[in-house]
């Protein structure tokens, strides 16, 4: 039990720092975001309430109480890094290990969350 407890927090402490640096970006390096974003397809005026969403989505993660939220911010970040990854292949960037390495994250930590809670 011990061992599941630090896999999961270390697991959703990385995927929190992740989430943090890229929530950052879209608002200290909002003029880089557009870019990219633009290179996507994505509107640009979607980056600062997706800044907000992956706020509550870590929230919500790391919150005990918010069992059903819990797993709709687990789902929610599940869609958005698949969706992430297949961005940045489409667009041929080489920047898609960002969004599968916070995929391998969410997974480790989304198992992990269900063994410590059972």
């Amino acid at each position: 039990m011990k061992k599941d407890k630090i896999i999961f927090y270390l697991a959703t402490g990385l995927l929190t720092l992740l989430m943090l640096f890229s929530v950052s970006m879209y608002f200290f390096k909002h003029d880089d975001v557009v870019g990219a974003f633009t290179s996507f397809g994505y509107p640009s005026y979607i980056i600062y309430p997706y800044a907000v969403a992956k706020l509550l989505g870590l929230f919500a993660i790391w919150n005990p109480n918010f069992k059903v939220l819990k797993e709709w911010a687990y789902a929610g970040f599940f869609f958005a890094f698949i969706l992430a990854f297949f961005a940045h292949v489409m667009v041929g960037d080489g920047e898609q290990g960002g969004a599968l390495m916070a995929f391998v994250l969410l997974i480790i930590s989304y198992i992990f969350n269900k063994r410590i809670n059972q």
